[in-house]
Order: C-alpha cells, then structure tokens, then sequence
C-alpha cells in the first residue's frame, strides 16, 4: 500500500512469542528458557524500596551504566578468575536481542556484509539481520550431535562475495539443541581471520558454567553475548551485556539508543548482581531435575531425547513415536504432540525442528512426564 516501505518487508513476518495457553487451567510455562522460580520476596521488597526511594520517574536512567557496567565486570572476573574484564569491555542492552542488532547494524549495513549461522540455533540472529536488509548464510549442523558442519561453513565463508560473511554466531550451549561448542567448532572459531566478528552467545552460561571470556584478550575479533533474563529472574526488566574488546565496545555505544535501559531495570540488574548468591542458589536443583529429565525423557520409546548443557532439552519423535500419533511428518507429529500438552496446561516450544522443553520446578517436571506418557499410552491403546 505505501511505497515508501522497504519491499523485502513484504516478506517478513512480525515476531510473535509463543501463544499461551487456556487460562482456565494453570500453566507450567516451560516454553522459554526462563528460570522457573520469581525473585526471592526480600529482593522484590528492596526493588520496591529502591523505586520509591531512589528512582525519580521525572528525570532520564543513567545513560552511561557505568555502575551497571563496573557490577557486571566485577561479576564476570568472579565467576572466570582468569578473566581479566573492566567497564570498558562491556555494554548492555535492553535484552541481548538489541545488542545484535548493533552489533549487525556495526558490521554489516549498505550492502557491507552478511552473517553466517548453523541452524537451528537461536532465530533472532536472521530475523533481526533480515530486518535490517543483510544477507544470512545458513549452514547445516550433524544430524547426530548438532556439531557445526565446519568444511561447509568454512567454504561458506571463502566462497561468499558481495557481501562477504562478516559476522559468524554461535550459542554455547547453542538453543534449541542444548550442546556446547565442542573443541573442534571452537578451534575453528580461532581460526577465523580478524575481519570477521566472531559473537558467541553465552546466554546460558550459569547452567553450562562453561565460558570462553578468558579468551577475548588473543581474540580481539570476538564477542561474548549474555543476559540476566535467565539464571538471574529478570526476564521482564530486559537486561543484557556483551563483553568484547573496548574498540568494539565504543562503537556498539556509538550506535545504542540513548537512555536504552530504564532506571528500574538497572537498578535490578545491580541488586540481583549484589546478591548473586542468593539469586542463582536454585541453580544445583535445575541441574538435578536435569538430569531426572533426562532419565525420564530417554525412556520413553516416543522420544529422541539429547543431553543437555543448559537449562532445557530438545526432543523429536521417533518413527515408533510418530506412527502412534499418526502424523507422516516430523514437524506435524512434533506440533500435535505440542498443541496436546498445551491442552493438559504445560507450554513447550516447537523451534528448530524439534521440541524444546526448559527444565522447570520438580512438581512441573514431573507433571510433563506423566502427561507425555499419558499421551503416548491413550494413543498405544486406541
């Protein structure tokens, strides 16, 4: 209708999250990856304190997050004592979805790059690229272990002109598949030449407790992603960061909005980073229940289940899994297996080729077993 909008827009659809469920049944979210249990009441009342007390709704957040900036630097050097990270290596975003953005927008604008991935992996890195007009290359992963294929992304990479590749993404562990980047992919990750940006996504990190931020001092040409809308409960606030080299970080501050991040939200990034302890002390039972899911998952004959290195898992049918809910395809059997527990109140997400559940409470968990083989049985018995 308006011919002063973009015409590859046509082509694009507006992200959506994941559709809830009736509200006239509680529902186990376990759909995105968030941590299952609300900041602790002590916690919520200082947020409450600190709003009343401290935040002036009248006046503009502190566009600097140089408090924000020196927390989350003193956090990060705590959890990897071999790191050696300052205010000047980090920037924050509202949420990591907009540091991606800059980091595109940076890199690979008018025509001057495109990025590679390996799916299924995290969506947002095509959709955010194809929003903004650059080329996306997308490789395959091994059908056994979702390890990069690295001989095609390497030929990618060397056959790609006009754009050439730019930026290469990775998530380690990478989502939907839950694996780590093994010492292969990462090799070759330090083998890429220094004009392409290397973005590792460690949104995961507190559950994988498995980091390369050590290694940003030889590799100037990475960037390490992360955010606190997981592990750290605030999903809501949109907090995330990204830790790379000061000269990289200038520019993602040359590019950010100003006042990007409201004061409420840094003001609870800080508070949760202050009491990090108390904050990510439900991290030992996720890693429990885990490992129960695991078990559980993997003796169900339906289901093909991988391990985990983060804080969900990722599931397709088996042929015996699909010829019991009588779908031909893959994708069809895995959404009706979906929409049915949707049905029973527990949410899961169909991405990627597969199902991907994140590891919620015991009593959650233990509900998504029964109703999953509660499924499989009533179909058995027809």
């Amino acid at each position: 209708m308006f011919t002063f909008i973009r015409s590859d827009l046509n082509n694009l659809k507006a992200y959506t999250p994941h559709p809830g469920g009736s509200s006239e049944i509680p529902l186990d979210r376990l759909d995105t990856n968030e941590c299952p249990y609300d900041l602790p009441d002590n916690l919520k009342q200082k947020l409450a304190e600190n709003y009343q007390q401290l935040i002036e709704t009248n006046r503009y957040p502190d566009g600097s997050h140089l408090e924000l900036k020196e927390a989350i630097a003193k956090y990060v050097n705590e959890a990897t004592p071999s790191a050696n990270i300052s205010a000047s290596n980090i920037s924050v975003g509202n949420g990591s979805d907009e540091l991606i953005r800059s980091l595109l927008i940076a890199t690979c604008l008018e025509n001057q790059g495109s990025i590679l991935t390996a799916i299924p992996t995290f969506s947002m890195y095509s959709i955010l690229a194809k929003t903004l007009g650059v080329p996306v290359i997308n490789m395959g992963r091994k059908e056994a272990n979702f390890e990069i294929d690295i001989p095609a992304a390497q030929d990618a990479i060397n056959q790609t002109k006009n754009p050439a590749v730019r930026v290469v993404f990775v998530v380690h562990p990478n989502s939907p598949t839950a694996n780590a980047l093994t010492s292969e992919e990462l090799s070759w990750l330090r083998s890429l030449p220094d004009d392409i940006l290397v973005v590792i996504d460690e949104a995961y990190f507190e559950f994988s407790q498995i980091s390369v931020v050590e290694e940003l001092d030889r590799h100037p040409n990475w960037v390490i992603l992360r955010t606190f809308s997981k592990a750290f409960r605030l999903a809501s606030l949109r907090v995330g960061y990204a830790i790379a080299h000061p000269e990289i970080i200038i520019n993602l501050e040359k590019i950010r909005l100003p006042y990007n991040l409201p004061s409420f939200s840094q003001a609870a990034a800080k508070l949760v980073l202050s009491h990090s302890q108390d904050v990510l002390s439900f991290i030992p039972e996720i890693l429990k229940e885990r490992s129960k899911l695991f078990t559980a998952f993997a003796k169900i004959p339906a289901l093909k289940v991988w391990e985990s290195a983060a804080n969900f898992f990722y599931v397709r049918l088996t042929d015996e899994g699909l010829k019991l809910i009588s779908e031909i395809s893959q994708d069809e059997g895995l959404n009706s297996l979906m929409q049915q527990l949707k049905i029973q109140g527990t949410l899961i997400r169909h991405t990627g080729g597969g199902l991907r559940i994140t590891v919620g409470t015991p009593e959650e968990n233990q509900r998504t077993v029964e109703r999953i083989q509660s499924i499989f049985s009533l179909m058995d018995n027809k």
